[in-house]
């Protein structure tokens, strides 16, 4: 998969001013910023997953669905190393939001790492360890959360 917006760098450990939601003021509570907090870090965690060259990455809205998380964010990676690595970087894209893993855990090669930040756990996955799994038919009722950077005019080449 690609992406329109290119990247020199994943630059998704600062939070994207892109992600700002409309919704700001008086009527602002603890739980709504919570929740913008959380699907902030989702879609910039997805991006990050997407910079950092893993595939079919995929963020599910699961509230509604289950009492233990809201987003759940998959993708694929290439090695045990790449998968590694990358999780590193969404802990530190966590810290930068605020958020630290309530727990991580990895089999044994490193072909599934799982990291829980409680409002959002991510799965990465060696392709043939996430068809095992089948994630996404668990939660095929889950709607897909569009993650992709929006295209601007200058990004675009023109004819």
């Amino acid at each position: 998969m690609t992406d329109s917006a290119s990247c020199d760098h994943p630059a998704e450990l600062e939070p994207d001013s892109s992600l700002a939601d409309d919704a700001t003021g008086a009527d602002e509570t603890p739980v709504r910023t919570q929740e913008r907090r959380t699907r902030r870090f989702a879609l910039a965690a997805a991006r990050l997953l997407h910079d950092l060259h893993c595939t079919d990455v995929l963020v599910l809205d699961i509230r509604g669905q289950s009492d233990v998380t809201d987003y759940i964010l998959i993708a694929s990676g290439t090695s045990d190393r790449q998968i590694g690595a990358v999780a590193q970087h969404v802990v530190e894209l966590g810290k930068k939001h605020h958020l630290t893993p309530f727990g991580k855990d990895a089999d044994r090669h490193t072909s599934w790492v799982v990291l829980d930040f409680v409002n959002i756990v991510v799965h990465l996955f060696e392709p043939t360890t996430r068809a095992y799994y089948d994630l996404e038919m668990m939660w095929g009722e889950a709607p897909k959360v569009r993650w992709r950077r929006p295209v601007r005019k200058m990004d675009v080449p023109q004819a």
